[in-house]
């Protein structure tokens, strides 16, 4: 039976990749390791709680004695904890710098103890604001936000972990993830959320930044391709080819929603806001034969749906909260 330890699982992307394990591989045994803070939502896997193959610890990456008897029994980890949220990072960093940094580093510390293995998710902003290119695993770090340098941070220590120690790591970096079960602070949600009740979506700047989007089990899809058939040392970057501007994702929302254009507003961009993120994920379709299957539009109506159906996950955040402050598509 394989044991997976998953840091942050009740945060949007784990608590996907839980499910999709916990639905697909029925071998394998999985230990959920979340500090329940800002991102994490315990509703996420509530129904999977009395699973014989699912088992929850509330505690931090940081808390060394128990992260070392965690991994200990596991194979691998999975490392999806962190703090992701860009405005937040801009404006209280120190959070950041000890869940993305020191976090990465408490888990390293017991991979090589106990020669486990592990995969550092990683993310697009490592690179920074490209023009025109998109970066390959090769491509030089400029992270722009305290959030993306302590990604970046990470990704340089889990390397190093490597090349000293010889430990058994991979790092992947993803574009903009969509799908159930995000925080309400984050794009999609939000908009879901605002244009239900008919209120204002606050978009910055003038809309025109680009992300890449890829659909959320799609990611997890690619991160077990990494574990079973990834090379130990390497990198992989995750994308699906979905580059479209901010305006433009929030107007398909509308139009699938059945709101009008108007509840668009236009406001302050936010500092150091980088406009455009764009990955080249040849190297995973290539040497692992991954790609994506979810079409955007489609997986966009399912995410509205899945939102539609799932309101009270939406009332997390408070209405003053949703009003006053432009999402971050990270």
């Amino acid at each position: 039976m394989m044991k997976f330890l998953v840091t942050g699982g009740l945060g949007f992307i784990g608590s996907n990749f839980i499910l999709h394990v916990i639905n697909n591989y029925p071998d394998c045994k999985i230990i959920n390791l979340d500090a329940q803070l800002i991102g994490s939502n315990k509703h996420n896997l509530n129904h999977i709680k009395n699973n014989k193959n699912y088992e929850f610890i509330k505690g931090n990456i940081n808390n060394q004695k128990l992260v070392e008897k965690l991994i200990s029994k596991s194979d691998v980890v999975f490392n999806f904890a962190a703090e992701s949220h860009v405005d937040r990072s801009i404006s209280d960093p120190k959070p950041f710098m000890n869940s993305n940094i020191i976090g990465a580093y408490t888990i390293l510390e017991s991979i090589k103890k106990f020669k486990k293995q592990l995969i550092q998710i990683s993310t697009d902003e490592v690179f920074g604001s490209l023009k025109t290119q998109s970066a390959d695993e090769n491509h030089c770090f400029n992270p722009s936000s305290p959030y993306a340098a302590s990604k970046a941070s990470a990704e340089l220590l889990v390397q190093s972990y490597f090349t000293t120690y010889d430990c058994k790591v991979i790092t992947t970096r993803c574009t903009n993830n969509y799908g159930p079960r995000q925080s309400p602070e984050k794009l999609i949600p939000k908009v879901i959320t605002l244009a239900a009740k008919n209120k204002k979506i606050p978009i910055y700047g003038k809309g025109t930044n680009i992300r890449d989007w890829i659909f959320v089990v799609d990611h997890c899809k690619a991160l077990l391709k990494v574990y079973f058939d990834g090379k130990f040392g390497q990198s992989y970057n995750i994308s699906a080819s979905n580059e479209i501007d901010n305006v433009t994702v929030v107007k398909k929302i509308l139009k699938i929603m059945g709101k009008s254009n108007e509840l668009i507003q236009l406001v302050t961009d936010r500092p150091g806001h980088d406009y455009r993120y764009s990955l080249d994920s040849s190297k995973i379709c290539r040497e692992l034969h991954w790609k994506p299957s979810h079409n955007f539009e489609k997986g966009l109506e399912y995410t509205v749906d899945w939102y539609m159906k799932n309101k009270k996950n939406l009332e997390k955040i408070s209405n003053k909260e949703f009003s006053s402050s432009p999402w971050k598509t990270r």
